[in-house]
């Protein structure tokens, strides 16, 4: 008989184990340093998150994390999946319905989520559980041996090296778009020591900043201010963000489809657009 109920009682590794045969099929897998460190970014809260359970075995999860979205509290499905012995029965659907009254009473009331856009099923079924979408985002990804790089002087005069998180202030009013759920300073401040910072300074003034995830390649944010550019300085900066990278691969998740800077950016060095999403939000308060 199938129970559906909180992921708080479980141990890390049941969580691995049944993350692990649901995806046992996806070209890129994922091992046990890799989840524990994507679900802490995320914000992954077991006591809010839930499962489908046959004799206490999980066999279908949402792992939720929890946190704050366009000032709201909300939900951020960080990871749904069914092993594949018991796809078909509609079981994620019913964790996600199960799950929502728990996520009221808790005071969430927004639920966030990405899909893949030529997964057309799982967006057909998100929209037919209330969700709507709000923005649609490119996926960028190159394997580090594969990279051309744009060839460009730097015109304007200035440094570029590391700085910290704390160098980063009022640098929201530089951004096109808004970070997503992953590369926000929210989920970024969960563990900041995992990030490197590059800047580029005149003087006291910073002109612009990128940051990326060393162990895994990922780019989380890249801005300059808008007086500054077309002056080769976010080319310089991604240079700088490369040298850090100690993953075989480099990508930029989820920059909006609108921002052409960053498209013609990652594309003019060899870093091609791979797929686009769809974020999707559904109210519950």
């Amino acid at each position: 008989m199938i129970e559906y109920r909180s992921l708080g009682t479980l141990k890390f590794d049941e969580l691995y184990a049944a993350f692990s045969s649901a995806f046992s099929e996806y070209d890129i897998q994922v091992n046990r340093a890799e989840l524990a460190r994507m679900l802490h970014r995320r914000g992954f809260v077991p006591e809010l998150s839930f499962g489908a359970f046959d004799n206490d075995a999980l066999v279908s999860f949402t792992f939720n994390g929890i946190g704050t979205f366009n000032g709201l509290k909300t939900a951020y499905d960080t990871g749904t999946g069914t092993i594949k012995e018991y796809r078909g029965q509609g079981l994620a659907s019913r964790v996600f319905e199960k799950s929502i009254p728990m996520l009221v009473k808790a005071g969430i009331s927004q639920y966030l989520l990405e899909v893949l856009q030529h997964n057309k099923s799982a967006v057909s079924v998100y929209a037919k559980q209330g969700f709507s979408v709000t923005r649609e985002f490119n996926y960028f990804s190159q394997q580090m041996s594969s990279l051309t790089l744009k060839s460009e002087d730097l015109r304007s005069e200035c440094l570029i090296g590391e700085i910290t998180l704390s160098d980063l202030k009022n640098v929201s009013k530089w951004w096109d778009y808004a970070p997503s759920w992953q590369n926000s300073f929210e989920s970024i401040y969960r563990k900041p020591d995992d990030f490197v910072v590059i800047g580029a300074t005149r003087g006291n003034t910073l002109l612009g900043y990128g940051i990326i995830e060393p162990t895994t390649g990922d780019i989380t944010q890249l801005a300059v201010e808008k007086t500054n550019r077309r002056q080769g300085v976010a080319t310089a900066i991604l240079k700088e963000l490369l040298k850090r990278n100690r993953y075989s691969s480099i990508k930029l998740i989820n920059s909006e489809i609108s921002c052409y800077s960053i498209t013609a950016l990652m594309e003019n060095n060899g870093i091609p657009l791979r797929g686009k999403q769809f974020e999707m939000v559904k109210m519950l308060t």
